[in-house]
């Protein structure tokens, strides 16, 4: 049992008189119909009065009668039947002993009580006693553990994580079975009463990017947080970035791959979501499936995802660039049946592009925020119809389509759905460089997005490191994936999902 000491009384203290805490919590919980407020008497001949308080809504209704629970306890270490049981023992027992039977804590303010019940506690008051007890009895249905929905794989585990951080957190720690695992826990101070909890692994993680995270953290403990990417973007390194700056999982493997590589870790009550920081370029583009499958397809596969970057993010500029400004480097046989299909188009080909865009962008977001049954059908149809009846109509041609088609399946490619979405930004400026410049703007374009790269930090860690500034040994797992006999140190992984310290 925990027992909170008393320190300087002040109003915010419980009151000796059980008439006057019934009031404060009769005010306190003013209009909540699911906040019970319960009187009961013991005592030989009932002479002592108790007020139990939970929110039906939170708890296990079979565990709301703590107070016969309690007095059955002493009186059987008092060797006394519980009739016998006086208001002054009680009193005694708890400031002294403890409760046996369930975990207990002693409450000495008022504000802490109602805190307390909240967080689904029964807070027990006493007459003429200046503490409350709490019992914990939260009993909220959450959702069982399936498999990641943002993140399938063929072969891995196949467990996610859920909306209860206890149960994330004990996750985690089963398959991290080592003291240098370290979580932290914070509980926000604004109406939600959020909790927020990271971990690191001490001896892995760089101490300089720990203070860091630290620093920027103690951020969240006065507003109302939601969800992860509350605290994405409050400690993140460039708000207006399109470049993500941490990496979101479901896969606790994937967690516990980032931990071994001293990445640090954020969850946040109510949310699945597991936060990833630093976040490096190139570990969006890498998955943990990368380390479930032989080194030679898992390079080919990364090649590729590397390669489906880029389409997703110049192809309409370079078809744009090309048949707008250089049409002698299309080959001879192309460019004719490029003219051909684009014979009796109303419109130049980067307004044809931008149209077409924008409609694949609405198909896109239309299949999100419709009904799961209904969403992928109206998408599908939606762009077959509308592909077919804009060729038809001269309103598109044949090509664009298939650029656009080709853009969109190359952006369902990335690994990290927030990647894809700084594909989407950033595809629509490049196209207005290479409709104004041509190749030489889209070259304008890609040399703006490299010096942002450049210069963009996540927790103080460079964004293209491997890259720039050059680490050779890291160069092993990034386009390519070496074998794990030269990833494994210690008996651990260290970059599995992508991770770099």
């Amino acid at each position: 049992m925990d027992n909170k000491q008393p320190g300087n009384r002040t109003d915010d203290a419980i009151s000796c008189s059980l008439y006057q805490n019934y009031e404060r919590l009769d005010k306190a919980f003013a209009n909540c119909s699911d906040i019970i407020i319960t009187r009961y008497r013991f005592g030989p001949r009932f002479e002592y009065e108790s007020i139990a308080v939970y929110c039906e809504s939170l708890i296990d209704s079979h565990k709301v009668n703590f107070l016969q629970t309690v007095l059955q306890d002493l009186s059987e270490r008092e060797n006394k039947p519980i009739e016998a049981v006086n208001i002054e023992e009680v009193k005694l027992f708890f400031s002294r002993q403890g409760v046996s039977t369930r975990p207990a804590v002693v409450w000495t303010h008022f504000p802490e009580t109602v805190h307390a019940v909240l967080n689904g506690e029964v807070v027990i008051f006493l007459d003429s006693w200046e503490f409350a007890l709490g019992f914990p009895a939260y009993a909220v249905e959450t959702r069982q553990v399936g498999e990641p929905i943002n993140e399938p794989v063929v072969r891995g585990p196949h467990d996610s994580t859920v909306e209860s951080i206890t149960k994330n957190i004990g996750v985690l720690r089963s398959r991290l079975r080592d003291s240098q695992f370290k979580i932290q826990t914070i509980t926000t101070q604004g109406q939600t009463k959020s909790v927020v909890a990271y971990g690191y692994m001490d001896g892995n993680v760089n101490p300089e990017t720990l203070a860091e995270f630290k620093r920027r953290i103690v951020q969240v403990q006065d507003l109302n947080i939601l969800e992860t990417s509350y605290v994405e973007e409050l400690i993140e390194d460039s708000t207006y970035s399109p470049f993500p700056q941490y990496r979101y999982t479901e896969r606790p493997d994937v967690a516990i791959s980032a931990l071994l590589d001293g990445k640090i870790i954020v969850l946040v009550s109510g949310t699945p979501s597991i936060l990833i920081c630093p976040g490096l370029f190139v570990e969006f583009l890498s998955t943990s499936e990368d380390y479930y499958e032989r080194t030679v397809y898992s390079t080919l596969v990364r090649t590729i995802r590397f390669a489906a970057f880029f389409m997703a993010l110049t192809l309409p500029s370079l078809y744009i660039a090309f048949s707008t400004y250089h049409p002698e480097l299309i080959p001879t046989v192309l460019l004719l049946a490029i003219l051909d299909t684009r014979e009796g188009i109303p419109f130049p080909a980067y307004l044809e592009a931008l149209i077409m865009e924008f409609f694949f962008e609405i198909m896109r977001e239309a299949g999100i925020r419709l009904p799961r049954p209904v969403g992928s059908a109206v998408s599908i149809v939606g762009a077959l119809v509308i592909g077919q009846a804009a060729i038809q109509a001269k309103i598109a041609s044949p090509i664009m389509v298939i650029v656009v088609a080709l853009t969109g399946i190359a952006s369902f490619s990335m690994p990290q759905y927030n990647l894809g979405i700084t594909v989407r930004i950033l595809r629509f400026p490049l196209m207005i460089f290479a409709a104004t410049l041509g190749v030489f703007g889209l070259m304008i374009g890609y040399l703006l997005i490299l010096l942002h790269l450049t210069a963009l930090r996540s927790l103080g860690q460079p964004y293209l490191s491997a890259y720039a500034p050059l680490h050779p040994g890291q160069l092993r797992d990034v386009l390519i994936r070496a074998p794990l006999k030269y990833l494994l140190r210690s008996s651990r992984v260290r970059r599995m999902g992508g991770g770099r310290r």
